[in-house]
């Protein structure tokens, strides 16, 4: 049974019929098809049943020579509907099966981002086209949770907008510089971090880690695309579940200066989301990149 199946609504399957039941349904009723041609001499499928508005269930896997369909594996997905990023991106494939992670390194983050890629025969067909790498891609996130809460935020007046807008600019300049190993740029990093570490010993002795620390964004567990993430959110939705009535809220959260939508059964959050409130969870990241036509 897949963990982030109840991050979409079904958190009632109990038993392994129950899940190819709905196997069954997403392959039946498929709101999408596509297929590709893999190295070896097989067709790649994948079908994506919708349930709800932009989050459902992939089943991937290949016919064989009787032109039968094997399932190999599915995941539930969440189709981000923001452009997180415009920053070069590189695909490598999983080991165990036919699925692929990306890795992008957007500097506003710090930190490369692992996501599990959700749009596969995409990428599949321009790698079989030998039309790899593709210049002015963008990169669509989105995470799929089942554990948050709902935390207040830290007042803001529109000085501290401007001047932290400032202080992120200037510091995914210097970023950027550091990267192609500018000496003084990396001096700069290094000094600035050790005085906000000084500064936030001396704080957190008399306040709230989370009065102090707007937003994060960290890797989370053993598994490299699940991320422990703090973010405001800038929109929210109740969506249900068709199939099991289940209600779920779809979230658009500015994170590190960087949007994504994360998906969570309101039975899993702790809390009443709102615009201007804070996500504390951890996700699963997915990602869908956009390539240009």
């Amino acid at each position: 049974m897949h963990k982030y199946l109840r991050a979409i609504g079904f958190s009632k399957l109990k038993n392994k019929k129950q899940e190819n039941e709905l196997l069954s349904i997403a392959l039946e009723n498929a709101d999408e098809r596509l297929y590709t041609s893999l190295d070896y001499d097989a067709m790649l499928a994948e079908y994506n049943k919708y349930f709800g508005e932009n989050m459902g269930i992939s089943v991937r896997g290949e016919y064989d020579e009787n032109n039968h369909f094997v399932v190999d594996y599915y995941i539930p997905f969440f189709r981000g509907t923001q452009i997180s990023s415009y920053a070069d991106i590189s695909v490598e494939r999983h080991a165990e099966k036919e699925s692929y992670a990306g890795v992008c390194d957007d500097v506003k983050v710090g930190v490369s981002l692992i996501f599990y890629l959700q749009n596969i025969v995409s990428y599949l067909k321009r790698e079989h086209g030998n039309k790899l790498p593709v210049l002015g891609t963008s990169l669509s996130l989105s995470g799929l949770s089942t554990q948050g809460k709902i935390i207040m935020p830290i007042f803001k007046n529109e000085q501290d907008l401007i001047r932290r807008k400032q202080f992120s600019n200037n510091r995914n300049q210097l970023l950027a510089k550091a990267r192609k190993g500018d000496e003084d740029a990396i001096e700069n990093l290094t000094l600035g971090d050790m005085d906000t570490y000084t500064n936030i010993a001396k704080m957190i002795v008399k306040e709230d880690i989370l009065s102090l620390v707007d937003t994060y964004f960290m890797p989370y567990g053993v598994e490299c695309d699940q991320y422990a993430i703090l973010g405001e959110i800038i929109d929210v939705s109740k969506v249900v579940n068709p199939l099991t009535k289940e209600e779920i809220w779809q979230m658009t959260i500015e994170c590190n200066d960087l949007l994504m939508d994360v998906c969570i059964n309101c039975e899993d959050l702790y809390g009443e989301p709102a615009a201007g409130r804070r996500f504390k969870g951890s996700v699963w990241l997915q990602g869908m990149i956009h390539f240009p036509e």
